[in-house]
């Protein structure tokens, strides 16, 4: 198994260098499967999702749809799959980023009643609660 950095994963997914994204396909197609999925971590689709909103322009609605699409690919294994989806589903529905839903859903899966927090739009959110 090899896991892909951000740049990999961006330029996998936007093609905006014609070179190195032919490069990544090329280390797709010969090292991951189902049977050997590449490994994307939480931190590397935090990043991917503010770098396609910063730098790329896409909207909520397309950054979901691109998470989503990593979590259903058979030649990816995402990390803490189960809250990516519940951060998917927080993010698509709320004025919050995908870095801070998803934070609020692994400290709910670690236990924690609830992810105390100073953003007022976070802490309206189930799973946050503002610090008085």
């Amino acid at each position: 198994m090899i896991g892909l950095d951000t740049n990999v994963l961006i330029r996998h997914l936007v093609g905006d260098d014609p070179a190195q994204a032919a490069r990544v396909d090329r280390l797709l197609d010969a090292r991951c499967s189902a049977a050997q999925p590449a490994f994307v971590n939480r931190i590397v689709l935090c990043e991917t999702a503010w770098t396609l909103e910063r730098t790329y322009g896409y909207g909520r609605t397309d950054i979901a749809r691109v998470l989503e699409a990593l979590l259903l690919a058979r030649e990816v294994l995402v990390e803490d799959r189960d809250c990516v989806a519940a951060a998917l589903r927080t993010y698509g529905g709320n004025a919050i980023g995908f870095s801070d839903a998803l934070i609020a859903e692994i400290n709910v899966a670690n236990g924690c009643e609830a992810t105390a927090t100073f953003d007022r739009k976070a802490a309206k959110i189930k799973g946050f609660m503002p610090v008085a």
